[in-house]
C-alpha cells in the first residue's frame, strides 16, 4: 500500500511537471519556436507518459483510499502523501476533460 501510493504521488509530479511543459511549448509556439523546453527528448516524453498516465493510476489510488479508510488501514501511510493524491486528481479531471 505504502508503495502503491509513493507511485501513484510519483506520477502526479511527473503530470504537473507535463502540465508545465506543455504551457511553455504551448506559449512558445504562438512566439514561433519550436523547440522542445528539455533538449533530451527521451526524458521529456517519459515524464509526459508517466504524466498523462496519472489519472488512470489516481482513479485506482481514490478507490483504495477510500476502502483504505472504510477499513481504517490508512494510516499506514503518511497522511501527506494521501492528500497530495487525493488534491491531485480533481486537477488532473479538470485538466484533461475540460481544458484540453
Amino acid at each position: 500500500m505504502r508503495f502503491f501510493s509513493r507511485i501513484v504521488m510519483i506520477c502526479n509530479a511527473c503530470f504537473i511537471i507535463a502540465v508545465i511543459i506543455w504551457w511553455i511549448e504551448r506559449s512558445r509556439r504562438v512566439h514561433g519556436n519550436y523547440d522542445g523546453v528539455i533538449q533530451f527528448q527521451p526524458l521529456e516524453s517519459t515524464l509526459v507518459i508517466l504524466g498523462y498516465g496519472a489519472i488512470f493510476v489516481n482513479i485506482i489510488f481514490v478507490f483504495l483510499s477510500f476502502y483504505w479508510w472504510a477499513t481504517k488501514k490508512i494510516k499506514l501511510i503518511p497522511r501527506w502523501i494521501v492528500l497530495f493524491n487525493l488534491l491531485m486528481f480533481p486537477l488532473q479531471v479538470y485538466y484533461h476533460f475540460f481544458l484540453h
